[in-house]
């Protein structure tokens, strides 16, 4: 009997602790929920791809509606089934990332309770650009299916994404540190090699749009393409691809050189490591004429190539430890904490 009791209660606990995650935060899980949020951002990202690549970005050929009678998939003799699924199972992920993005701008504002004596509003700003990103999104995707998947609307709608997720890792890396104006942790051309680093990042992005625009998987056979001369926008984007690396490498060496932080270098060597394994696929991409799969890959490796940027800019600098939350929690906090350990370890 106490066996299925513990097995009743899992479930329970589990649903206790997701809730005090946001509604008594701590640091820890303010930074687990801003990690979620970067995952999540970078996950829909990538099946935005999926379903680029599949041929299904008008397998639900209206919006909001998936069909101009039904919100749902029903049947559609322009689209099959499949195609209508994927494109439906993409939009249903939208309210995943917007359940994130609604818990991370309630334990930023909860985080500052009285009971931990200060108010943080740069997470609570922050945590808002998630929501406020979901609906732009949301709204965006509607254009991009009414233009029929017009590339300048395509490419917009993944620039966003990655707006999105820069701002969920910033406020990652803001929730792990204090409020002090940020110090430099290495010198001053380090830390503006690493901005110029990022643009030139950014810049590839955009390049890497460019190519996906006017390349062969449109998303549908409906769907115009960029009239760009593809052998030339392929060589283009290799060329920044280049330009990232080689900044990258002087990064790297510059902050080996002087001896900076540890966590800065690693991160750095993450960053060329990433950069290069992305490289690869984007080589074996070509030569093998672009093929869908790879397509999908090489989004993925562009979300975490800018992933590892962010983070190595964000090393480079610190804003001071965060303040120890005052002693003594609410009666409130103490009895959810004390229901979810009787719910854990039930007598």
């Amino acid at each position: 009997m106490n066996a299925v009791n513990h097995l009743s209660d899992q479930p329970r606990a589990s649903v206790i602790a997701l809730y005090r995650s946001f509604w008594f935060p701590t640091v820890e899980t303010m930074r687990r929920w801003a990690l979620a949020a970067v995952v999540v951002n970078a996950g829909i990202t990538v099946t935005g791809a999926a379903v680029r690549v599949t041929g299904s970005g008008l397998g639900c050929p209206t919006w909001p509606r998936c069909t101009p009678d039904s919100f749902v998939p029903v049947r559609h003799d322009a689209h099959s089934a499949i195609n209508m699924a994927i494109e439906f199972g993409n939009r249903l992920l939208t309210f995943l990332v917007l359940a994130v993005a609604a818990a991370c701008v309630v334990a930023a504002v909860r985080l500052g309770r009285p009971d931990y004596g200060q108010r943080r509003p740069a997470l609570v700003r922050l945590a808002a650009l998630q929501p406020l990103g979901v609906l732009a999104q949301a709204l965006w995707g509607g254009l991009v299916v009414r233009t029929l998947l017009n590339p300048v609307t395509v490419s917009v709608h993944f620039l966003l994404s990655i707006g999105m997720i820069a701002a969920a890792f910033t406020l990652f890396a803001r929730s792990g540190e204090g409020d002090a104006p940020p110090q430099r942790l290495v010198h001053r051309d380090i830390r503006t090699l690493g901005f110029v680093l990022t643009a030139a990042v950014f810049v590839l992005l955009i390049a890497g749009v460019v190519v996906t625009g006017t390349g062969p998987h449109s998303g549908d056979k409906a769907a115009s393409r960029f009239g760009f001369d593809i052998q030339s926008v392929a060589q283009l984007h290799t060329d920044i691809v280049w330009i990232v690396v080689g900044l990258t490498f002087a990064l790297l060496f510059s902050l080996h050189v002087t001896d900076s932080p540890g966590r800065a270098r690693r991160a750095a060597l993450v960053l060329l490591g990433v950069e290069l394994a992305q490289g690869v696929v984007g080589y074996v991409q070509y030569f093998l004429a672009v093929p869908a799969f790879l397509v999908g890959v090489h989004v993925l490796g562009s979300t975490l190539v800018w992933i590892a940027t962010l983070r190595v800019v964000f090393l480079m600098r610190s804003r001071g430890p965060v303040a120890t939350p005052v002693s003594g929690r609410s009666n409130r906090d103490e009895l959810a904490t004390n229901y979810a350990m009787r719910a854990s370890n039930p007598a």
